[in-house]
């Protein structure tokens, strides 16, 4: 295949369920639905979620259940940097690459928003990727580039992507980033003819910083202008004990709040709430 077939991925539920599916999650979804109209949208899951707004989400997706990865269960983590409730992740950064190596098409976490359509020529690259700001090696304090898997295209069967899935297992050092952000940019440069990276406007324009999720979720300023889609970074605000990036949390991000928040995120997720009466919720 000559060209990044239009399918999207999405992976969810690789850890027990607990809590309904979340509004922001369904909008990912729709967001990406409405966007990007893909042929199909794969939802890649261990455990199945639950809840209104998966029941509103669920007829539009193709399902298919996946393991966790044995790489992530047998890693020795350091509990410091990365604590047992958030390795779901590191699996979800193997499902990734197996679900492109395998379909090919568009990856995005289920913390992403869509705002306009991809550039046609990026269909046509081998495999897409990211640039997201520098970020600390937790392990040495260096300050590193770093390309973000957030959001990633790819041709079936990409060298590129293949590459990465073999190499990612021994490079998983207990911190968060070394197999995934940092690998992929020493493979940038490794493989240049087989990866594009993409600028931090077109993915990731709010960086990972309180700064930047203070704007997100408050008054900006945020410029989108370049952007195709905003990443969330759910996983440093979703707890309402995670308070270090930001003191919103998840279950602020009602659908009654949500449709009345000028905010930079009300704005960019107004287009895509769901036709839901709100006293059916609290129902």
């Amino acid at each position: 295949m000559n060209k990044i077939p239009k399918i999207v991925h999405f992976v969810f539920g690789l850890r027990p369920q607990l809590q309904p599916f979340h509004l922001l999650h369904y909008l990912a979804i729709e967001s990406c639905r409405k966007v990007l109209h893909p042929d199909t949208v794969y939802l890649h899951y261990h455990h199945l979620p639950y809840g209104v707004y998966w029941d509103a989400i669920r007829p539009h997706l193709t399902l298919a259940r996946v393991d966790l990865a044995h790489e992530v269960l047998s890693a020795d983590y350091d509990d410091r940097l990365v604590p047992e409730q958030y390795r779901y992740a590191h699996h979800a950064d193997f499902v990734r690459l197996d679900a492109l190596i395998e379909h090919g098409g568009i990856y995005a976490d289920i913390d992403t928003l869509f705002l306009r359509p991809l550039p046609e020529t990026l269909y046509h690259e081998p495999f897409v990727i990211g640039r997201e700001q520098d970020v600390a090696d937790e392990k040495t304090g260096e300050i590193r580039p770093s390309l973000c898997n957030a959001l990633l295209m790819s041709r079936p069967g990409s060298l590129y992507a293949k590459t990465w899935r073999q190499r990612m297992g021994a490079a998983i050092n207990g911190s968060w980033s070394n197999h995934s952000g940092f690998l992929a940019q020493a493979l940038s440069e490794e493989l240049p003819d087989h990866v594009h990276v993409e600028p931090i406007a077109s993915f990731f324009p709010v960086p990972c910083s309180p700064q930047g999720l203070h704007a997100l979720f408050e008054n900006g300023p945020i410029d989108i202008s370049r952007s195709y889609s905003v990443h969330l970074w759910a996983h440093v605000w979703w707890s309402f004990d995670r308070i270090d990036f930001s003191r919103r949390h998840a279950g602020e991000l009602s659908l009654a709040y949500l449709r009345q928040a000028t905010t930079p995120l009300g704005d960019m997720v107004r287009p895509f709430l769901p036709d839901i009466d709100v006293d059916d919720l609290n129902a």
